[in-house]
C-alpha cells in the first residue's frame, strides 16, 4: 500500500513518546513492503533536539505551515491508499478536515494520547480533534483498548475504534551484557501526576536503601525535587541509548500517567521497551494490565523495596525473559505493521467500492463500475463482489482479490474472486500475502 502519515514528530523524540511510535511502525510497515511517507510540522522545540533527522525506513517530508502542507502534499494524499493523522499535530483540526475532504483511500486517526485527547474533548478543547471530526475517519486506532473503545464509538460515532497500541523494535531493544551501574531505574519525562508514584516506588526506596544506585532519565523535572544522593540524574536519553540504560539496571520501573490508570488498558512504550531488553519490571497496577502480562510471573507490581531485598539474579532475570517471550510473540512494530493491514482491509470489505483503486484516481462511484467492466448487478447478478474482483484483475490489488472472496458468496461473489486472483501477478511477483482479519494467511 501507499500511506501517509501526518504525525507529531519522528525525527526528534524529545519529550514525547510519539517519535518511538511513529518509528517502529514505519519500519514495520516499510519491511511489510509498503511505500510510507511521514510529514512533520517543522517546529523550533523538534527542530532544535533532533535524534533522527531522517529515519532510514520510508520516506520523511517537514513542512512550515498549513498552507505549504496542502500545496506539496495534496496529490500524495489524494492517492495514497491509506492516510494517517496523529494525535497532537500542529492544527489537527484542520489538518484532519483536509485530509478527509482530499483522501480518495482510508482514513485514519491515531491517537497516541487516548484518555488525555478525551479528557480534551471533554473540555470542549478541540487542539488537534473535534467530536465531528473523529466520527468522519473511516479508522480510529487507538492506543488505549478495552472499554473506551466502545466509549469512543458511542459518543463520537467512531464507526471502527481499534486498538493500535505501542510497540517495540526488537533489533534495537534486546538483552545486552553489561555489568549492573543501578539497581532501580526510570525513563520517563516529567509528568505532575506520574510523580507521586515516582516518589513513592522509587525516591522513598532510595531513602530506604542508601547503599543501593538509583537513576531517573527524562527532561523537564522541576528543581524543587529534593533527590537523594544516591539518585543520578540524566536530563535526556537518546532512543539510541535506551537499551544499553536498560540493560545496565537490575530492576527497571513503569509509571502510567492518571488519566492512562483510570482507562486502563494503556501500555506504555517504556514498558514493551524494557521487556524486549529482558529487564525485570516493577510496575504500578492498571486495569486491563494482566492482559499483557501475568503479575508475578513476567512483571512485578509496586513492591520495588521488596524486590530489591528479596529477588535473587536467577529468579530475576527468569522473570525478565518470560515478558521478552510475550513482547516478541505480540508486541512488534512487525505485529502493530499487521495489525493495521488487518484494519484497513476490514474498512475495504465494508465499502470495497469506495476504495477502488479507479476512485482513488479521480473517478467517482460509477465511473469506478465502468472502468471495471461494468455493473455487476447486469453483468453477473453479483453483489460489489464481483466489482472488486475485476478491479483486482485490471490492478493487480491484492487487497481487493481478497475482499471479493468473502463478499457476496453464492451470488457471483467466488467466481469474481478467480477471476480477480488470476489477474493479481503484480501483488504476487512482489512477495505480497493475504491475510485475514485474524492474521492468518491465505495461498
Amino acid at each position: 500500500m501507499n500511506i501517509v502519515i501526518l504525525g507529531l514528530s519522528v525525527t526528534s523524540s524529545w519529550g514525547n513518546g510519539h517519535a518511538t511510535t511513529y518509528r517502529g511502525l514505519m519500519r514495520g510497515l516499510t519491511e511489510r513492503g509498503h511505500d510510507v511517507l511521514f510529514l512533520e510540522r517543522d517546529v523550533p522545540w523538534y527542530a532544535e533536539n533532533r535524534d533522527l533527522r531522517q529515519p532510514p525506513y520510508g520516506r520523511t517530508e517537514l513542512y512550515a505551515s498549513l498552507e505549504e502542507l496542502k500545496d506539496r502534499f495534496a496529490g500524495d494524499v489524494a492517492r495514497a491508499d491509506v492516510v494517517i493523522v496523529g494525535s497532537y499535530v500542529p492544527q489537527g483540526v484542520p489538518v484532519g478536515e483536509w485530509v478527509i475532504h482530499t483522501a480518495k483511500g482510508v482514513t485514519a486517526f491515531y491517537d497516541i494520547d487516548t484518555p488525555v485527547t478525551l479528557k480534551k474533548l471533554e473540555r470542549c478543547d478541540y487542539e488537534y480533534l473535534s467530536p465531528q471530526l473523529a466520527g468522519q475517519y473511516d479508522l480510529y486506532l487507538s492506543f488505549t483498548g478495552g472499554p473506551t473503545l466502545d466509549r469512543i464509538r458511542k459518543t463520537y460515532g467512531a464507526p471502527r475504534p481499534r486498538a493500535l497500541y505501542c510497540s517495540v523494535d526488537p533489533d534495537i531493544y534486546h538483552p545486552k551484557e553489561y555489568v549492573a551501574e543501578w539497581d532501580l531505574g526510570y525513563l520517563g519525562t516529567y509528568s505532575d501526576d506520574r510523580q507521586p508514584a515516582l516518589d513513592r516506588m522509587l525516591i522513598e526506596t532510595a531513602k530506604r536503601f542508601p547503599k543501593r544506585r538509583f537513576v531517573v532519565a527524562g527532561p523537564q523535572y522541576p528543581d524543587t525535587i529534593a533527590w537523594p544522593e544516591n539518585v543520578q540524574r540524566i536530563e535526556h536519553l537518546a532512543p539510541s541509548d535506551h537499551c544499553e540504560f536498560y540493560n545496565s539496571q537490575r530492576f527497571t520501573l513503569n509509571v502510567t500517567r492518571h488519566e492512562m490508570v483510570v482507562a486502563g488498558w494503556s501500555p506504555s512504550v517504556r514498558l514493551f521497551e524494557a521487556a524486549a531488553c529482558g529487564v525485570p519490571i516493577i510496575s504500578d497496577y492498571w486495569p486491563g494490565l494482566e492482559e499483557f502480562f501475568v503479575p508475578g510471573k513476567e512483571i512485578i507490581l509496586d513492591d520495588a523495596a521488596g524486590s530489591l531485598k528479596r529477588m535473587g539474579n536467577t529468579e530475576r532475570r527468569a522473570l525478565g525473559l518470560r515478558a521478552r517471550d510475550v513482547v516478541l510473540k505480540r508486541h512488534t512494530a512487525l505485529c502493530r505493521a499487521r495489525e493495521l493491514e488487518n484494519y484497513v482491509a476490514e474498512v475495504r470489505r465494508h465499502d470495497p467500492i469506495s476504495f477502488d483503486p479507479a476512485r482513488r484516481n479521480g473517478h467517482g462511484w460509477e465511473d469506478a463500475i465502468r472502468a471495471n467492466g461494468g455493473s455487476a448487478l447486469e453483468q453477473n447478478g453479483a453483489g460489489t463482489s464481483g466489482v472488486a474482483a475485476r478491479s483486482a484483475q485490471v490492478n493487480g490489488d491484492m487487497g481487493a482479490v481478497y475482499q471479493s472472496a468473502h463478499a457476496g458468496e453464492g451470488n457471483g461473489g467466488s467466481a469474481g474472486a478467480r477471476e480477480g486472483a488470476r489477474g493479481s501477478g503484480v501483488g504476487r511477483a512482489s512477495g505480497t500475502r493475504l491475510r485475514r482479519v485474524d492474521g492468518a494467511e491465505l495461498s
